[in-house]
């Protein structure tokens, strides 16, 4: 879902990737469309790989922006990068109440937030959540006609059972 969509170290912002060669990756910035290579040497997490630590497991980066899409209701956070270190730790909180908070630090939520927000504002997200939803209730509304095929067989092979003892 979030695989094109890098951070680079050293780098502000976002970048989706555009191509690759043997000793370099050309990824263009999400904000600004400028296009810049980047070399193996250089650090790059694909947000699809990052996750954020919780008591019990890990919530894959995608899992949070969804939560947080949900309740912003498919808009920017209320809270900046850039607000109090308390502020964050709040908003946080409501997002992901059983956030690890020894291994999950500010400057992580500060990011998180930040790069939801670009999402957000170069319109990256809401396709990706919106055709997440529409395969979620195609695959809810087949499981649903698949229950409702078994209830009426079971009910065909219960008539039948009845007719045969008669």
């Amino acid at each position: 879902m979030l695989k094109d969509i890098l951070s680079i170290s050293g780098q502000p912002g976002l970048f989706k990737l555009v191509a690759q060669s043997q000793k370099s990756i050309i990824v263009e910035n999400l904000q600004t469309e400028k296009r810049i290579p980047v070399y193996q040497t250089t650090k790059v997490s694909a947000l699809d790989d990052i996750a954020i630590y919780t008591e019990d497991e890990e919530v894959p980066l995608y899992e949070v922006f969804k939560k947080i899409f949900s309740i912003e209701n498919k808009s920017k956070t209320s809270v900046s990068h850039k607000e109090s270190t308390d502020d964050i730790k709040d908003y946080f909180e409501d997002i992901l109440p059983d956030y690890d908070k020894e291994r999950v630090y500010v400057s992580d939520m500060k990011k998180v937030i930040s790069w939801y927000n670009i999402l957000i504002d170069t319109k990256v997200l809401e396709p990706i959540i919106s055709e997440e939803e529409k395969e979620q209730k195609k695959e809810a509304k087949k499981a649903a006609q698949k229950e409702e095929k078994e209830v009426k067989d079971t009910k065909k092979e219960k008539v039948e059972k009845k007719t045969e003892e008669k």
